[in-house]
């Protein structure tokens, strides 16, 4: 169970990561295991600079991890705080509702957009951004989303703070202890993506390229697309669908 001390509530800030980020920097103390949770957060960002919903009466928080020397790559950390919000989430959920893993790290339920994740490193640390859907979600046009309002009373932001970190903490261990294979592996049992199922990638520069899923780099989690000439490449970051 998460030491509850080492979770910091704040009504509004401006951006979680940015706070850690900024904490770090001037060296105050923020050691692996700490989280920073906000009521609000006015200045967030989501992958690919985009900015994240304000989302009042959703989970918005940041937590440090050290980057290791030997371990799994750091922006496999990704796969690791999604498989957190799914256990975190899924306990929440009646057996009737669908929750998902897209590629990277895309919770999904009943096929929307439930969370975002953002890593950035900072001085040999490693700050994750996580924030839930939990009273309600953004409108994109580009993609569905889903907040657990939609089908149950949000839960409470302290009671998926303490359960998040549990789960964030356990899935960490995993990850440094026994290597990224069962990271992987946990991820693929739980995602939508079937061996040889279609893919198309949609990169930031506003490219497409299509193919179908062929697993996981074993190395750091990259997705492998195998084209329709039988070649396979290797894409490391993008938007799928």
């Amino acid at each position: 169970m998460t030491d509850l001390a080492n979770i910091h509530l704040v009504e509004q800030t401006g951006s979680t990561n940015a706070d850690l980020a900024a904490a770090i920097r001037a060296d105050e103390g923020w050691v692996e295991g700490q989280w920073l949770v906000a009521r609000r957060q006015v200045a967030g960002r989501g992958r690919q600079g985009r900015e994240w919903f304000d989302g009042a009466g959703n989970f918005m928080g940041s937590t440090v991890v050290e980057a290791g020397v030997g371990g799994p790559p750091a922006a496999s950390l990704s796969v690791v705080a999604a498989l957190a919000v799914h256990d975190a989430v899924a306990g929440l959920l009646d057996p009737g509702v669908e929750l998902a893993l897209k590629w990277p790290n895309d919770v999904l339920m009943n096929g929307g957009k439930l969370s975002g994740i953002l890593l950035e490193m900072v001085r040999g640390h490693i700050v994750v951004g996580i924030g839930i859907n939990l009273a309600r979600a953004p409108e994109l046009r580009d993609r569905k989303t889903a907040a657990l309002g939609d089908v149950m009373p949000p839960p409470a932001l302290w009671d998926v703070a303490v359960s998040l970190a549990t789960h964030f903490a356990r899935r960490l261990q995993t990850w440094r202890n026994e290597g990224l294979g069962p990271t992987l592996q946990a991820f693929l049992r739980h995602s939508i993506h079937a061996q040889g199922s279609p893919v198309t990638v949609h990169d930031i520069d506003g490219s497409r390229v299509s193919g179908s899923f062929a697993g996981l780099e074993e190395s750091d989690g990259a997705l492998r697309l195998r084209l329709a000439d039988g070649s396979e490449r290797v894409i490391r970051a993008g938007d799928i669908s």
